[in-house]
């Protein structure tokens, strides 16, 4: 051995030691000498190479112990001798001191961003006192044909050199030793975690590098490495089985000293080889983890049911397994069936276990997971249904995590189950803080978005108007002509209850933003949050005229003179302000009707239009002051007609309604009403008899026919009609009577009475109808009305 060693010989010198310019870090200076000795021991080539080890200390806060950290960074660093701890103590309490500078702010939270599992170390039991050469790679090959203990001697020389990437090219390229590595580990890691641990080591410095994935491949390391994980997992079940009968026996007979005895040394040796198994577990999946850059490596770990392994090992408490875990998770669950497969078994249950927790990059990868999970409606249901909604709130106050948190809690908003559930949390405080704390800058789009959406919750809209709550979101809105802030404020207008009263003070200011001609988006908020303040107190014929709105509600009506979204909110605000009768007689007067119906002609195939264009029709004919201009000097009666049986039900029960006070205040009209609802109720009949009545002018068949003529003449289909007519007219309609009669007088107070319920429950519909998803009909019926003379 000692004649080998002579002709290579590598001595390493540390350097200059100094702090990162940016990071929380340490930079250690060092220099590599390497020399070739002839085979008297001479000097004969010599080749020096500068290098330095970056030493990042993340942990490093106000409240840490500096001498203690600098004790730990000496002895886990080998480059750093002993004498020089004042010095590394001295340098990390600079770097505690030194004030953040906005590039390394960015640089750690570029760092969170790609957290991944900390490098593995040496493990207990593999280091050697002897140190290996690559010139005696075939001395530690023999040693793999001995018994275990020297399989094990020769393996942990070999990954001695493994370990150094200088050394992986060589190694590559000695075909026998690779073989002998994968001979061994297929045969003999059954019979020793150890050598297992230490010869998948070796193949896993190996996968650090992509162009070495092929031999690690070749192989067949990573399916050995599966079986490796799925029987070690096995194994841990049978020792907590063991171990819970020797608790159990020992519960039962606590004055029974032998079976405590065995007990202690029961529970001695399960944590004995706990940290065994996590130590190849761990090397193990971050084998793994590596191959599974490539996709198709990936499909075959999860044809071999690599994430029900995964959700498993969620049970250990190794911090450092976990990290990997989570990480190799996080990894997966981008790709469907991934994600299906973590769904199918308690994922988000063993999560929710590690939230919060003290490890700080367990933690963020935690969340990210659960991120990329809450694209799912069921397992956002599961995460509610597991307490995480409480958690995710208190990690708003936590600067490293609160974007992601924030993310995810906007998932769980998006589901209206949830959206009152924030209530019980302080979620709602916390955003309305973070809104105030902004000042004029642009408001964080994660921040924003879970707003606008908890808003549409009215217990949640109350919760962020108390105080000054509403006053703070105006005035922040106005001033900056935040949109997204406007739409939250729109959402929270919405609700009817002790939330409305309040907008009361900004109507004003709202009409104003209006008529100063913004950008669409900005106005389409502000109109609809007007619309949507159905007040009684609410003056709005003095706001109409102060503001001289009716001019630009009427030019905003034409198609095409704006986006539709706009058109359809101005819609909206006319429906609304047509609830006074006063508002309704100013905007019959203008002109706004005839507009309306141009408006209901080009955009017939469009529900959501349709619905509101009726809806202003119907507030119209409810007034007596607009009602004579709608019958009598429009053609909306007829479109009504038209839209009597769309497929639509608000559309059908607007219109019918609307019909309704139509047919009672005028008889001609009523008439082609019940005469339109006839035909409609018994179509199927009218088309048979119309049908017979046509085949009666046909020539028959038989050349002396002298049947019973089965079919109605022309003149007694007159007649049936007639007769149905008035048959269906009496069963389905009143009687026209006397107008001074008492039948007539109570029929009319029955209408009365019944007439304020209906405009409550078509304003609710109205109001349904504007929250709804517009979407095309390609059945709307009309091109024309069909009863215009």
């Amino acid at each position: 051995m000692q004649d080998d060693a002579r002709y290579l010989k590598r001595k390493v010198t540390a350097g200059s030691l100094d702090v990162h310019p940016t990071e929380k870090a340490l930079v250690v200076h060092y220099e590599v000498e390497a020399s070739i000795l002839g085979e008297g021991g001479g000097h004969m080539l010599g080749e020096r190479k500068e290098g330095q080890k970056i030493i990042r200390v993340k942990s490093l806060s106000p409240s840490t112990d500096v001498g203690a950290l600098a004790k730990k960074v000496v002895e886990e660093c080998k480059l750093i001798p002993p004498s020089r701890l004042p010095q590394v103590e001295q340098l990390l309490y600079y770097l505690q001191n030194r004030k953040s500078s906005p590039v390394e702010g960015k640089t750690e939270k570029k760092e969170k961003r790609t957290v991944k599992p900390r490098e593995l170390t040496p493990f207990e039991g593999m280091e050697l006192d002897e140190e290996a050469s690559v010139t005696r790679v075939d001395e530690y090959i023999e040693l793999l044909y001995e018994g275990i203990p020297e399989k094990i001697r020769g393996s942990a020389l070999i990954l001695q050199l493994a370990r150094n990437p200088d050394n992986l090219e060589e190694l590559l390229h000695n075909e026998a030793a690779l073989g002998a590595l994968a001979r061994v580990l297929r045969e003999d890691w059954k019979q020793s975690v150890e050598l297992a641990t230490i010869i998948i080591y070796i193949f896993f410095c190996f996968s650090s590098f992509s162009q070495f994935h092929g031999v690690v491949s070749h192989y067949k390391i990573g399916a050995l490495c599966m079986s490796v994980v799925e029987h070690e997992l096995k194994r841990h079940d049978v020792w907590r089985e063991e171990l819970r009968k020797k608790n159990k026996a020992c519960e039962s007979a606590p004055e029974n000293g032998s079976l405590r005895r065995d007990q202690d040394k029961a529970v001695r040796k399960y944590h004995g080889l706990l940290s065994k198994q996590e130590q190849l577990l761990r090397v193990s999946l971050y084998l793994l983890l590596n191959l599974a850059e490539d996709t198709r490596t990936e499909l075959k770990m999860r044809n071999k049911n690599i994430v029900v392994l995964l959700v498993k090992v969620l049970e250990r408490d190794d911090e450092e397994l976990l990290v990997l875990v989570v990480s190799f998770l996080k990894k997966l669950s981008i790709f469907l069936e991934n994600k299906n497969d973590m769904a199918e078994v308690d994922t988000v249950e063993r999560l929710a276990c590690l939230v919060p927790c003290d490890h700080e990059d367990l933690l963020n990868l935690t969340l990210r997971l659960l991120l990329n999970l809450s694209f799912d409606s069921g397992l956002r249901a599961k995460m509610v249904e597991v307490g995480l909604l409480p958690k995710l709130t208190a990690l708003l106050g936590d600067e490293n995590n609160r974007q992601v948190a924030m993310r995810i809690l906007y998932h769980i908003s998006i589901d209206d189950r949830f959206k009152g559930m924030f209530v019980y949390t302080d979620c709602i405080p916390q955003l309305m803080q973070m809104l105030y704390e902004h000042g004029e800058e642009e408001t964080e789009a994660e921040l924003i978005s879970i707003c606008i959406n908890l808003a549409a919750n009215k217990r949640n809209a109350q919760l962020m108007c108390e105080g000054n709550g509403l006053k703070m979101l105006m005035k922040r809105a106005l001033k900056l002509k935040d949109c997204l802030l406007m739409k939250m404020i729109r959402n929270i207008s919405q609700h009817d209850g002790q939330t409305k009263p309040v907008f009361i003070d900004y109507v004003g200011d709202l009409a104003a933003e209006i008529r100063a001609e913004e950008e669409e988006e900005w106005l389409l908020e502000c109109l609809g949050t007007l619309a949507n303040l159905t007040i009684p107190d609410l003056d709005w014929e003095l706001v109409l005229k102060e503001y001289n709105l009716v001019p630009y509600l009427k030019d905003r009506l034409k198609p095409g003179s704006a986006e539709d979204d706009l058109i359809l909110e101005v819609v909206i605000m006319i429906g609304t302000v047509s609830m006074d009768d006063a508002c309704a007689a100013m905007l019959a007067k203008s002109g706004i009707i005839p507009a309306l119906i141009e408006l209901l002609n080009a955009q017939q195939e469009d529900d959501e239009f349709v619905c509101q264009i009726v809806y202003v029709f119907y507030q119209m004919v409810f007034h007596q002051a607009t009602r004579d201009v709608i019958i009598k000097d429009t053609q909306a009666p007829a479109y009504l007609i038209d839209l009597m049986h769309d497929k639509n039900a608000e559309i059908r029960k607007v219109c019918d309604n609307t019909l309704d006070i139509i047919a009672e205040y005028d008889e001609e009209w009523g008439r082609k009403i019940q005469s339109e609802k006839f035909r409609f109720h018994n179509n199927q009949w009218l088309e048979m008899v119309e049908s017979r009545q046509a085949d009666e002018s046909e020539p028959y068949l038989y050349d002396n026919d002298e049947r019973t003529d089965l079919f109605y003449s022309a003149g007694q289909y007159q007649q049936i009609i007639a007769l149905v007519s008035v048959h269906v007219f009496m069963s389905k309609v009143c009687l026209k009577v006397d107008t001074g009669s008492e039948q007539h007088k109570a029929s009319v107070h029955v209408f009365h009475t019944d007439q304020q319920q209906h405009r409550r429950q078509l304003t609710d519909i109205r109001n349904r109808s504007c929250s709804v998803l517009r979407w095309n009909n390609s059945c709307r019926r009309f091109s024309q009305p069909r009863f215009l003379q």
